[in-house]
């Protein structure tokens, strides 16, 4: 049944994306409105998450949302799945992601993501690549964005991590702002490239803000020792309830 579920949500999933694309997002783009492709955007990530609901029986809660600055900061959240690139659409107004440049070469989306004014990064730039970012990240906090980032740079199974890369230690340092750590758990339900979605309740937790100032090694040593122990937390949690006896 699990298998059944995964493939209706996956052809639910294209189908609304395709449709979305090719009557709302073209005309949107091509006559060049950010905020309409920004609505866009929230309207579709929550058409899916109604569908990863309906059909798949994954709910997620957020926890900690008084943590987050009104003002702009930076959000250094752990990636497991696909679900975390569109979760911070619908918790706050105009964030800006940081992803990796392939993206903007895609066709109609890249574009979009160009109007909004997400920051794209050449992940193998090296030095040019990291002052472009940081060049990027200044002019969007200087519009009052928040600046989503990833740290590791890739999405990562439960219960692993990767190196922090300095990006995000780079634009701590240069923009002055408080820097939020997030844990979820999210790829025990929709993992990396896994067809399979597994039914129960994503958890996201945003710790408490790291304020701007702190020495480089300082603020990477507490940023990833925040996120490591909220994820490890999480992915603990969900683990010690699928293991329990259904009732009944």
């Amino acid at each position: 049944m699990t298998a059944l579920r995964s493939l209706l949500f996956n052809v639910s999933t294209f189908s609304w994306t395709f449709l979305a694309t090719v009557t709302l997002l073209i005309p949107a783009v091509l006559i060049g409105r950010p905020k309409r492709v920004r609505a866009l955007g929230r309207l579709w990530s929550g058409v899916i998450y109604r569908l990863l609901n309906a059909l798949c029986r994954i709910d997620y809660e957020v926890r900690g949302l008084e943590n987050l600055p009104d003002g702009p900061c930076i959000i250094a959240a752990k990636h497991q799945s696909a679900w975390d690139t569109t979760i911070f659409l619908h918790l706050m107004e105009a964030p800006c992601y940081v992803l990796k440049r392939e993206l903007t070469y895609l066709p109609i989306i890249g574009r979009a993501l160009h109007q909004i004014g997400m920051i794209s990064v050449d992940r193998a730039g090296g030095s040019k690549a990291l002052k472009q970012l940081v060049q990027d990240a200044r002019a969007r906090v200087a519009e009052g964005r928040k600046i989503i980032i990833f740290p590791e740079g890739t999405r990562v199974a439960p219960g692993e991590s990767r190196p922090y890369h300095p990006g995000v230690a780079a634009i701590y340092r240069d923009l002055k702002v408080p820097a939020v750590p997030v844990g979820l758990n999210s790829g025990i339900y929709w993992g990396r490239r896994s067809f399979i979605k597994k039914p129960g309740r994503i958890v996201m937790e945003i710790g408490p803000a790291i304020p701007p100032g702190l020495p480089r090694r300082e603020f990477m040593a507490q940023l990833e020792q925040q996120i490591e122990e909220m994820t490890n937390r999480l992915v603990k949690g969900a683990a010690d309830q699928a293991a329990q006896p259904a009732c009944g």
